[in-house]
């Protein structure tokens, strides 16, 4: 079968994560957006199943790590060999064009109705009644040849597109219980519990199956309009699959868990620098980058209890470090490791606040946007631990009261979780020191740098020059940026603009 990587919408992916039993969500969905998590998410899927796909999804939202899949990843990120071997015999899932966590973990598939038994004698019952009202041409009987004719219709267009739609999900459930089989096959520690079943997957698929008849192009036609081959094959394999949902369920963890870890061992494969974390109270990353950014300046970082507050010029890559710092909690948490050379984490949820905007079909502004998140942040810290990322916080207001509500906040929201916050109001940095360590980002020869302290040369004015502002433009903004500096203290300078 060829490798074929379908699309699936993200509704698609995640619906294993949101039906799964007792699902332990830890990320939001503004936290997955900011974070960039979808485009994080499509790199390491790269010619991965919807059923691998599915369960890396899951594992990225999970609040704990799975021990067994960490030590799996670990010894096929180690053995190429047996890589090659599990991913041939995994290739199968990518033909499957639909997913199945739905039918496997949604609402139970109805029993077949009573009158489903009688399905296979209605061909033989209108083919009996065809050729008699032949032999004796007996007119009453050729009314019997026409109503039984009408039925076998009726039940064909009425189950006609269910049929269709149940023989791509029918497909996907197929080839997972082919692959469960192929991977029993390979005789090593890592397959062990999908040997235990494979005779039970084996015969399931068979069962599961449509006649030799139905693969002949022309005869399929005729033994599905006539025979109702197809109607009757839906009933039966929906009635085996609901019987065999539990069994279903087992394979479909299984295969997918393996496949997933399949994915993350070859992504860590092709990468030239990742660590396996270590856990920790507080937060210790040695040359860091963004897994994103192939040409990324690699930083150091570190951060104990008490926050941090992260200033830099325009365009430095102050959000790019917190969101790195952001991914790396994520990604630790969820398979064990950190794109840098050493890495120290807390097993904390990550929360984050950097991209709200205005929602104009709410009539929400960007600052009740803010205000919005921001109590969403507080009551989140208050029902558990928690490390909180925030990028320019109430920038949708006036100076003043920016770095009043700010400054109340972010000392609130520090008191009960850990907060990583950067903003260009360096004011900030003296009101929250109680709470919150200074780092600036800056650059030194043409490579970010990150230390501890705050930033005392801005470029926002600079800037304009940069991008071809008239000079006249930059120089009435150097006036006012002088007189806001000294307002407080001469305020009849406005005088002078």
């Amino acid at each position: 079968m060829p490798q074929t990587d379908y699309p699936f919408v993200p509704s698609d992916v995640s619906m294993y994560r949101r039906l799964r039993p007792h699902a332990d969500t830890v990320l939001d969905e503004q936290t997955w957006d900011d974070m960039l998590l979808p485009q994080y998410s499509a790199r390491l899927t790269s010619g991965v199943s919807i059923f691998g796909q599915q369960e890396l999804h899951r594992r990225l939202h999970a609040a704990q790590p799975d021990a067994a899949s960490v030590a799996r990843v670990r010894t096929l990120a180690g053995d190429q060999d047996l890589r090659q071997r599990l991913q041939s015999a995994c290739a199968d899932l990518r033909g499957a064009d639909h997913e199945i966590s739905e039918t496997l973990y949604g609402p139970a598939i109805a029993p077949p109705p009573r009158w489903a038994a009688a399905l296979p004698w209605l061909p033989r019952a209108f083919l009996l009644s065809a050729m008699l009202a032949l032999a004796t041409g007996w007119l009453p009987l050729w009314a019997v040849v026409l109503g039984l004719w009408v039925t076998l219709m009726v039940v064909q267009v009425r189950y006609y597109d269910a049929v269709q739609a149940w023989r791509r999900i029918l497909g996907a459930v197929q080839l997972m219980l082919r692959v469960h089989t192929l991977l029993a096959r390979i005789d090593d520690p890592l397959t062990a519990t999908l040997r235990a079943d494979a005779a039970q997957a084996g015969k399931l698929n068979r069962r599961t199956s449509r006649s030799m008849l139905s693969n002949i192009p022309t005869v399929a036609d005729y033994v599905d309009w006539l025979l109702l081959h197809n109607v009757r094959h839906y009933f039966s394999s929906r009635k085996a699959v609901r019987r065999q949902s539990d069994f279903l369920r087992s394979s479909f963890e299984r295969v997918a868990a393996l496949e997933a870890d399949l994915a993350l061992a070859s992504h860590l494969a092709q990468i030239p620098t990742y660590c396996w974390a270590e856990r920790g109270d507080e937060i210790r990353l040695t040359q860091l980058r963004h897994p994103l950014l192939a040409d990324a300046t690699p930083l150091t970082f570190g951060m104990t209890q008490q926050g941090a507050f992260i200033s830099g010029q325009n365009g430095i890559g102050k959000s790019t470090l917190l969101r790195a710092v952001g991914l790396y909690l994520i990604v630790a948490r969820a398979f064990g490791f950190c794109y840098a050379q050493e890495a120290q984490l807390p097993l904390l949820p990550v929360y984050s606040s950097m991209q709200n905007e205005d929602a104009l079909e709410g009539g929400e502004s960007l600052y009740l946007a803010e205000l919005r998140r921001g109590q969403e942040l507080l009551a989140l810290a208050a029902r558990a631990p928690a490390f909180f990322i925030i990028d320019e916080i109430f920038r949708g207001t006036n100076y003043l009261e920016s770095v009043s509500a700010a400054a109340s906040v972010l000392d609130a929201l520090a008191q009960q979780g850990r907060v990583m916050v950067s903003s260009h109001n360096v004011v900030l940095a003296p009101l929250l020191k109680r709470r919150y360590a200074p780092w600036c980002v800056s650059s030194a020869d043409g490579r970010l740098q990150l230390a501890p302290g705050v930033l005392r040369e801005t470029n926002g004015i600079a800037l304009l020059a940069k991008r071809g502002f008239d000079a006249a433009i930059t120089d009435k903004a150097d006036r006012v940026h002088a007189w806001l500096s000294d307002y407080m203290a001469h305020p009849e300078a406005v005088d002078h603009l």
